[in-house]
C-alpha cells in the first residue's frame, strides 16, 4: 500500500493533469502548486484548501458535554429543539397555527409579531410547561414580558428575549440596557443576543460571531452590575445565528462560536457553565421571493448545517417566507424538514457529526481565531454599544457586504432560481403582507433583490421585454453561447429571441465565426437600427458594444440593458 505521502502526490499530479487541461496551469507548474491554485478565500480572508489530510493540525476540541463545547452542550444525543415563528399579528390566527404546530412536531415557539396584550389569546391552550415560548418584541421587551409571566402555570420555560444591543443595530435607536436588570429576578431566561441583524446586513461569519460575543459580555457585565452572580447570568442568555446553504461554513460558524463563549466563562471562573446555548434560524438573506419554491432546497441543508454543527434550537423558515405571511402548507413542510433530518435521516443520533473532519476542525479553529479578534477589536474600542455608535460596526460590515454584493452580481455566488436558470413563466403563490421588519439601523440585505428588482420592472413593462438573438453557423457552434446569454438574460426578465425586433441584438456564434463574421454582422444590425450589440464571448470585434462571458458583471449586463430597452426602473 501506498503511503499518505505517495497519495497525496498522485491526487496532485491528477489535479494538475486537469488544471493544464483546463488552462489554469501551465507544462512548467510543478505538483505542489496545486492547492493554491484550487484554493478559495472566505470573507474573512480564511484559506479554504482543496484536500485536507492529517497533516492540518487543529487544536484537540475536546468532548461533547464538556469544554469548551466546541463538540456540542451535551454528552448524549438528543434531537434539538423544533422551533417554530410565527409573525401574524392576528392573535386568532396565530393561535390556530401555533397549535397546528405543536400538535405536528413543533416543540418550541417563537412569537415576533404578537402584541404583549393579545399574548393571552394568542397562547390559549398552550401548555406552556410543556412548549417553550422565545419572545421578540423589540422596544415592547418589558410590557410582553410582563404579559407573559402574567399567563397561568409556574414552569413557564423559554427567552423572554431582551435584546437592547440588537434592537439598536436593527433600529438605529439608542439601547436602554436597563432592561436587563429590570428582569433579572424572571424565572425564565430574559436576553437574546441575536446576530441574525449582522448576518442580514452582509457581516462575514467571524462578524456575526464576533459582535454576537461583544454582546453577550456587555449583557453578563450589566447582569452582574444589577447584582447577578457571573454564574446566574450566563444562564440569562442564548444566542440566535443564521444558517446558510453554505453547510460546512454553517457547521464551523457554530462549533467556534460555543469554543469562543465557553473562553468567556473561563475568564468569568465558571467554565463549566460556560454551555453556549444556540438557537439557528435560517438565513433571511438567502431566501428569495423568486421561483420560492427552491427556498425549500435552501433551508434544508442550512437545517442540515445547523443540526450537525449542535445547535439547541433551530427555526427553518417557510419557502414563502419572501412573499408575506406563510400559510399552512408552507409552515407544515418547514416543519417536516426538521422531522425528517432528525427522525428519518437521523442527523440528531449522532454526538458532532461533523468532529473528526481534518476539513472541518481546521476550519472551525480558523474561524474562532478571527471571530476572536473581531471580539476584541469591539472590546479595545469600548464595547458593544460604542462599536455601533461610532459606526465601526458599520463600516466593518459594510466592507463585507461590498464584497458579497460584486460577488452576486458577477454569479461568483449563483442564485440558483434568480441570477441562474431563472423561470420566466412561473407561478407564485399570493400571500397577504407580513408586518414590516424594522429599520433605520444596519440595513437589511436580500442576496437576490437585485436581480428580482429588475424581474418585478419587467414582469410592470406594457410588453415583455426581448432581446434579438443572432445566431452563427450551424446548432452546434452557438448552442452553448444562445443557452448561456438566454439564461444571462433571463434573469433580469428579458427574452432572448430571433423574433425579436429589439433595438438590442447579442450574437452568438464560434470563436471561428466571430473572426469570419462578427464585425460584418454588427454592421449589419447597425444598419437595420439596433442600438446596441453583444457579443457571447470576449474578444474585440468592431462594431460590437460590449461582452457576455462568465463572471461578467450580470446585474451591470441587465440595467444596461433594461435602459437600452426602455423598461421603467
Amino acid at each position: 500500500m501506498s503511503t499518505p505521502t505517495e497519495e497525496l502526490l498522485d491526487w496532485q499530479r491528477l489535479a494538475l493533469g486537469v488544471l493544464r487541461k483546463s488552462g489554469l496551469a501551465g507544462d512548467d507548474t510543478p505538483p505542489e502548486a496545486v492547492a493554491d491554485l484550487l484554493a478559495t478565500e472566505t470573507y474573512d480572508g480564511l484559506r479554504i484548501a482543496p484536500l485536507y489530510t492529517a497533516a492540518d493540525p487543529a487544536p484537540a476540541a475536546g468532548q461533547p458535554g464538556h469544554v469548551p463545547f466546541v463538540r456540542g452542550t451535551s454528552a448524549t444525543p438528543r434531537p434539538w429543539d423544533v422551533r417554530q415563528r410565527h409573525a401574524d399579528p392576528d392573535p386568532k390566527a396565530t393561535r390556530a397555527a401555533v397549535l397546528a404546530d405543536l400538535e405536528n412536531g413543533a416543540t418550541s415557539l417563537w412569537l415576533t409579531g404578537i402584541a404583549p396584550g393579545d399574548l393571552a389569546e394568542a397562547l390559549d391552550g398552550v401548555l406552556l410547561d410543556l412548549a417553550a415560548v422565545v419572545l421578540d418584541h423589540g422596544p415592547l421587551t418589558h410590557e410582553a414580558a410582563r404579559a407573559f409571566l402574567a399567563l397561568p402555570g409556574s414552569d413557564k420555560s423559554g427567552n423572554l428575549g431582551a435584546d437592547p444591543l440588537g434592537l439598536a443595530a436593527r433600529t438605529g435607536s439608542v439601547p436602554d440596557m436597563s432592561v436587563l436588570s429590570a428582569l433579572k429576578d424572571s424565572p425564565v431566561p430574559i436576553a437574546t443576543v441575536d446576530a441574525t441583524v449582522y448576518h442580514d446586513a452582509g457581516a462575514s461569519d467571524a462578524q456575526e460571531i464576533g459582535y454576537a460575543t461583544a454582546t453577550g459580555v456587555a449583557y453578563l457585565r450589566e447582569l452582574v452590575g444589577a447584582g447577578l452572580s457571573a454564574g446566574m447570568a450566563l444562564k440569562q442568555l442564548e444566542f440566535r445565528f443564521a444558517a446558510t446553504a453554505e453547510q460546512f461554513a454553517t457547521i464551523a460558524k457554530l462549533r467556534a462560536a460555543r469554543r469562543i463563549w465557553a473562553r468567556v466563562a473561563q475568564v468569568c471562573d465558571v467554565p463549566h457553565l460556560g454551555a453556549q446555548r444556540q438557537h439557528a434560524v435560517t438565513s433571511d438573506a438567502m431566501m428569495t421571493a423568486r421561483d420560492p419554491w427552491t427556498n425549500l432546497l435552501r433551508t434544508t441543508v442550512a437545517c442540515f448545517g445547523a443540526g450537525a454543527g449542535g445547535a439547541d434550537a433551530v427555526t427553518v423558515q417557510p419557502f414563502d417566507a419572501r412573499l408575506g405571511l406563510p400559510d399552512a402548507f408552507s409552515r407544515r413542510i418547514a416543519r417536516n424538514t426538521q422531522s425528517l433530518l432528525i427522525e428519518e435521516a437521523g442527523v440528531a443520533r449522532v454526538l458532532d457529526p461533523a468532529g473528526g473532519s481534518w476539513y472541518v476542525e481546521s476550519r472551525t479553529d480558523a474561524l474562532a481565531h478571527a471571530a476572536w479578534d473581531v471580539f476584541t477589536e469591539v472590546e479595545r474600542a469600548g464595547g458593544m454599544a460604542a462599536a455601533l455608535r461610532s459606526g465601526l460596526v458599520e463600516q466593518r460590515v459594510g466592507a463585507v457586504r461590498q464584497r458579497r454584493e460584486a460577488d452576486l452580481a458577477h454569479r461568483r455566488q449563483p442564485i440558483t432560481g434568480v441570477s441562474e436558470f431563472p423561470d420566466l413563466d412561473e407561478r407564485r403563490p399570493i400571500r397577504p403582507p407580513a408586518p414590516v421588519p424594522p429599520s433605520g439601523g444596519l440595513p437589511r440585505m436580500s442576496y437576490a433583490h437585485g436581480f428580482e428588482a429588475l424581474r418585478d420592472a419587467a414582469d410592470a413593462a406594457a410588453e415583455p421585454p426581448t432581446v434579438r438573438l443572432v445566431a452563427l453557423g450551424p446548432v452546434a457552434a452557438h448552442s452553448a453561447r444562445v443557452g448561456f446569454a438566454a439564461n444571462l438574460f433571463a434573469a433580469g426578465g428579458v427574452r432572448l429571441t430571433e423574433d425579436s425586433a429589439a433595438p438590442v441584438a447579442c450574437i452568438c456564434g464560434s470563436d471561428r465565426s466571430y473572426a469570419e463574421q462578427a464585425a460584418a454582422t454588427a454592421a449589419r444590425l447597425r444598419a437595420e437600427g439596433v442600438a446596441t450589440i453583444w457579443l457571447a464571448g470576449k474578444g474585440d470585434y468592431d462594431g460590437v458594444d460590449a461582452y457576455l462571458y462568465s463572471g461578467c458583471d450580470a446585474l451591470a449586463v441587465l440595467r444596461r440593458t433594461h435602459e437600452d430597452l426602455g423598461v421603467a426602473p
